[in-house]
């Protein structure tokens, strides 16, 4: 693992929503190491590196929005000259309720604009993701302008300490991730979630 990407929009008016669960676990992983993110203009984003038992690993957070933060992580991708299966995007998950997290590599979009717009500039979708579960709008017959509106807004209570500790959740697997085990972090996350839920 050489990269982990916190995807979310830039700027004050968007920290808070639902689609900046990316930058929220990346801020959280940051904050714990302690490191702070510098904007980096050639990366189009905000990045640090993270100091591991196996070398650094870069953390990004893409301010381009959201739509096209492919633009970011090729840049950065390119110059390192990194492979995709080396690169982790941490996301939010419509397809999950809130207080779930789930790891998995490859597969497909579920429709998120910012794993499409990734997958697009690199090319491939063999790159690994950790998903944060937001919920869906009412039903899975909401229309793209009602999730739209659902995205770009601030979670309730209640939802927003449910994606916390799903956060947290995926925090204590990093030590995994860092060391390249994805399968025994996924299989530590999945089966303390549904032990959870029973």
């Amino acid at each position: 693992m050489k990269l982990i990407v916190g995807l979310g929009n830039p700027g004050k008016k968007y920290e808070a929503t639902r689609h900046n669960a990316g930058f929220w676990w990346v801020d959280c992983l940051a904050q714990a190491a302690p490191i702070a993110l510098r904007h980096e203009a050639r990366f189009h984003g905000e990045v640090a590196k993270i100091a591991t038992p196996g070398g650094e690993i870069w953390l990004l957070k893409p301010d381009t929005f959201m739509n096209l933060s492919g633009r970011a992580v090729a840049a950065l991708g390119g110059f390192y000259k990194l492979a995709p299966e080396q690169i982790l995007v941490v996301h939010d998950e419509l397809d999950l309720p809130p207080g779930t997290i789930r790891l998995k590599k490859g597969g497909g979009t579920g429709g998120h604009n910012g794993v499409s717009d990734i997958a697009a500039q690199l090319g491939t979708r063999d790159f690994w993701r950790l998903r944060i579960g937001i919920g869906h709008p009412r039903n899975q017959t909401a229309s793209e302008q009602e999730v739209l509106d659902y995205v770009l807004h601030k979670p309730a209570a209640a939802d927003r300490a449910a994606i916390g500790d799903a956060i947290a959740r995926g925090l204590e697997v990093w030590p995994l991730i860092a060391e390249d085990k994805l399968e025994a972090a996924m299989l530590k996350l999945h089966t303390k979630q549904v032990m959870g839920n029973e």
